[in-house]
């Protein structure tokens, strides 16, 4: 994610660096070409690239809408975790007998409070399809470890042993029927906004939408020459040059916005969103969280000196 506000125009106009030199260089040779060779002196109706203008502004406005619908889901599923993280963790507080003092039911409330920040940052890895193991050894057991490692699908693991640590607390005392089925609930909306999540992930954007809408903003650019060269003479390539470049900026938001776990600085930051669930968390069962000063999983730093947190 972006962490400044003022986004430097180099990092903006370099997704379409490339387009919008084509573009000059095409409508510069027009320009000369017009001016210079008779028989290259067509002009066409401003009528027409504005109608297909407009109707490529349609297409493109509605592209942006479900992408940033797809970006808001899934900022909202995050949303969610954050949520029933900080629930289950004072459930585990509240149902528990003595959770502040010492003995067991101590270290069974801190083992599943940390076992589950290790899910949010498995979870967060999981969807970049980076390793979803890396820096789980400090909140987890390494028993824990050889266990989820049988898993394709390393989250779904960390609720399976979840779920059972809450079955062996019924089964001890700590926790009441009622209790246990209070706690489930909350596991299972852990394993739907997973679901969730993975289903944005997994569910590809249109390729021939995209490739369509592509198509056709090429298609108003090289008819737009034609149409203006006529009012406006060499004055036309600025103006051809702003125009394009507006079209290509929304299209290229509109990509980048349509796939929120691409570990990319407009994905949804699920790894700042985890470094505060684990403070939080960790406050909670009175223990110190250090703001650690090297770099974490999933940051990057690039040369328009723009820090990204994912």
């Amino acid at each position: 994610m972006l962490l400044k506000e003022n986004i430097p125009a180099k990092y903006i106009f370099g997704k379409i660096r490339k387009d919008v030199i084509m573009v000059a260089v095409y409508s510069i040779l027009i320009a000369i070409m017009y001016n210079n060779f008779h028989f290259t002196r067509i002009s066409i109706p401003i009528a027409v690239p504005t109608i297909l203008g407009t109707v490529i502004s349609l297409l493109l406005a509605f592209k942006s809408n479900q992408a940033y619908d797809r970006w808001w889901e899934a900022r909202t599923l995050w949303g969610g975790i954050v949520n029933d993280t900080r629930t289950l963790t004072r459930q585990l507080m509240t149902f528990v007998d003595t959770p502040y003092g010492e003995g067991d039911e101590k270290a069974f409330c801190e083992r599943v409070a940390k076992r589950q920040i290790a899910w949010c940052y498995s979870l967060s890895q999981h969807l970049r399809k980076q390793d979803a193991l890396n820096g789980l050894e400090r909140l987890i057991s390494e028993e824990d470890i050889n266990h989820v490692k049988k898993y394709s699908n390393v989250p779904v693991g960390l609720l399976e042993l979840q779920g059972a640590d809450l079955r062996s607390a019924y089964k001890l005392g700590w926790i009441n029927e009622y209790q246990q089925v209070q706690l489930d609930e909350t596991l299972v909306r852990f394993s739907n906004e997973m679901g969730g999540c993975e289903r944005i992930k997994n569910t590809v954007f249109p390729a021939t939408y995209s490739t369509y809408i592509h198509l056709s903003v090429w298609l108003f650019i090289l008819l737009l020459p034609f149409g203006l060269i006529e009012f406006f003479g060499v004055v036309e390539v600025p103006l051809v040059i702003a125009i394009a470049s507006s079209f290509f900026l929304i299209e290229s938001m509109a990509i980048h916005l349509q796939d929120p776990f691409e570990n990319k600085p407009t994905d949804t930051p699920t790894t700042t969103i985890s470094r505060n669930i684990e403070r939080d968390i960790k406050q909670m069962l009175k223990e110190n969280f250090k703001q650690e000063d090297e770099v974490p999983v999933g940051a990057s730093y690039n040369q328009s000196k723009i820090f990204y947190i994912l």
